[in-house]
């Protein structure tokens, strides 16, 4: 069967049924997850599905442009700070960053499926991912002025306007009604005992450069934090490492990109040849007496989130648990002894 059928049979089963895993896929297609892995990959590549940032089982969900309220579904995944911090937004729609604790902070910054961060005036604000940009500039708006008409009787000369508020009026004796207007009353939401009610700053002053003001309240998400890049000079690659990129080269296999390496342990990703075209591997060496499980976890977790499936390469031996988790997910998950 050519790839490209594959691909509109998964795009078909994530239109009819929403955002799924890839176990799920291979499942309903009955088709290997190692293939399906690939086939996602190239999909997302494509930019014809989206990846979502939570995870379930330490894979990623996959789904389509317009399925994104779709992931709320999938909310009980998130861990108990990063829940609260959901229900949180949820139900305000709008967060000041300065204003709420760190642990809500640091919160915001993971449930990146559901809160999209954005700059208005240097401050940053979060929305709920189900609330338009445009909905989110109205809440943002100063509260608009209320003008309200009071009639004051002659034999009352104090009039209510609020809660325990009262105006005095001196009035003359010859009228028999006084109009008193009240031209600029600000409405105040009332505050949540479970919650602060978000803060938002009200402002008069107009905006010159109307350009300039769209600029400003442009969305911009924030969740990456800009790190300035320091030039590191290419440390030297440990006799380990060469042994490993030499053990792949002699494989007739393809290094198309160099992650990273400390003198015990090597990154890549590799591309290997089959009969359903290349597939590639998320690839972790390590010179190590035992890989544990936890060893084989991580790697899987990072290879899944590209989607890739991931080969180990070792040195040493394979622990019991970890072989288990290798049976378990065999069809993602390889592994190969460096031999001399």
């Amino acid at each position: 069967m050519e790839p490209n059928e594959n691909h509109e049979k998964i795009i078909n089963i994530i239109q009819e049924k929403g955002p799924r895993l890839p176990m799920q896929i291979a499942g309903e297609l009955k088709i290997n997850s190692l293939f399906i892995s690939a086939f996602l990959s190239e999909l997302s590549n494509q930019k014809r599905i989206k990846i979502s940032h939570l995870k379930v089982g330490g894979s990623p969900l996959y789904f389509l442009a317009g399925q994104e309220h779709q992931l709320e579904n999938y909310q009980k995944y998130l861990n108990k700070k990063e829940s609260e911090t959901f229900l949180l937004l949820k139900k305000y729609k709008i967060l000041k960053d300065s204003e709420q604790d760190p642990s809500i902070r640091v919160a915001l910054r993971s449930i990146r499926d559901f809160a999209s961060g954005f700059k208005r005036n240097e401050e940053i604000f979060w929305r709920y991912f189900l609330v338009s940009e445009n909905e989110a500039k109205e809440i943002l708006k100063p509260q608009k002025i209320i003008k309200h008409e009071l009639e004051l009787d002659e034999e009352d000369p104090t009039m209510e306007i609020g809660e325990n508020v009262k105006l005095k009026i001196n009035e003359n004796p010859e009228k028999t009604k006084e109009t008193i207007k009240i031209k600029e009353i600000f409405e105040k939401p009332p505050e949540s005992k479970d919650y602060p009610t978000p803060k938002i700053e009200n402002s008069q002053q107009k905006t010159k450069n109307i350009q300039q003001e769209n600029k400003d309240n442009e969305f911009k998400n924030p969740l990456i934090i800009t790190e300035q890049k320091k030039t590191k000079k290419e440390k030297p690659k440990s006799e380990f490492v060469l042994k490993t990129i030499k053990f792949i080269q002699n494989k007739e296999i393809k290094i198309i990109e160099e992650q990273d390496y400390k003198p015990k342990e090597y990154n890549c990703i590799i591309s290997i040849n089959s009969d359903l075209g290349q597939i590639n591997f998320l690839t972790q060496a390590k010179d190590k007496k035992t890989i544990t499980e936890g060893d084989l976890k991580k790697l899987l977790s990072s290879a899944q989130s590209m989607p890739l499936p991931a080969l180990m390469l070792y040195t040493g031996e394979i622990s019991k648990k970890a072989k288990e988790l290798i049976d378990k997910y065999n069809s993602i998950l390889k592994i190969k002894k460096i031999s001399e």
